[in-house]
């Protein structure tokens, strides 16, 4: 199946079968730990081996920890978020992720280069030592793509983020991406923002992006989703607390954006 194949034709109805069905699977995976929903503490379950399977990579500022929740901001939405969103991307493309285990990483470690793909959650309140920023820095120079999300003014805020992402990237421009770049056509069509879900931070989502040498022509090498959090809908997709239509326009989006990060 191509990118631009079967898979843009699915309707609503039928992402909306998917979103369901990943409900059902993880109700008894995920539902009993669920960061926020289910208990104050979550328990970090061990990283697997790389064997070469695509594997969520989510990235940690601070130190490891045997339990996170809603007071640490970079757990957010773990690891409901990414266990429901890796059960979409399995259903949709080829990739055969593992579906109920996903790994966690600081920014320095020497096994985050195995995993293409990496996601942090509420960057506005990133901090980052030197060993991090030289480590990243030679991730994203070396073909990796991150994607930032859940961060608005009422938490964290631009400044603290830029301040971060400056230190592993001095020179670092963030260009305001417009519906018509590639990334929002890596698989499902996504022609306006308008239909972007705003989960519960005012005014409208914006979506930003840094080039490889600040070259647009060039490859993307992170995603920034300021004022939204699009992960907010993965987690809470089994529980009929949003439209369905919302939920499904956030997985389309992520789709889209793995499928960009393994492909450029």
């Amino acid at each position: 199946m191509t990118p631009g194949g079967t898979a843009r034709r699915l309707t609503a109805t039928t992402l909306l079968l998917l979103v369901v069905g990943a409900a059902g699977a993880f109700a008894q995976v995920g539902g009993f730990f669920g960061g926020g929903r289910f208990g104050r503490y979550v328990p970090v379950q061990p990283n697997i081996d790389y064997d070469g399977r695509f594997t969520f990579a989510r990235l940690r500022y601070g130190p490891e920890l045997p339990y996170v929740g809603q007071q640490v901001p970079w757990s957010h939405d773990y690891p409901l978020g990414e266990q429901h969103f890796m059960k979409i991307l399995d259903e949709l493309t080829y990739l055969r992720p593992h579906v109920t285990e996903s790994n966690i990483f600081g920014l320095d470690a020497p096994e985050l280069f195995k995993y293409p793909v990496a996601y942090m959650a509420e960057p506005g309140f990133w901090e980052i030592t030197d060993a991090e920023a030289a480590n990243f820095r030679a991730y994203l120079q070396k073909g990796g793509f991150v994607i930032f999300d859940d961060f608005a003014e009422i938490r964290g805020g631009w400044l603290p983020f830029e301040y971060a992402f400056r230190q592993i990237m001095p020179e670092a421009q963030f260009v305001d991406l417009e519906p018509t770049h590639p990334i929002f056509h890596s698989f499902f069509e996504i022609d306006s923002f308008d239909i972007v879900p705003q989960a519960y931070d005012e005014g409208r989502p914006s979506f930003r992006g840094v080039f490889e040498n600040n070259d647009p022509s060039k490859r993307l090498i992170a995603m920034i989703n300021y004022n939204t959090d699009i992960s907010e809908y993965w987690e809470f997709s089994d529980t009929g607390l949003r439209p369905i239509e919302e939920s499904n326009e956030a997985y389309k989006i992520g789709v889209n954006y793995i499928i960009y990060g393994m492909t450029h």
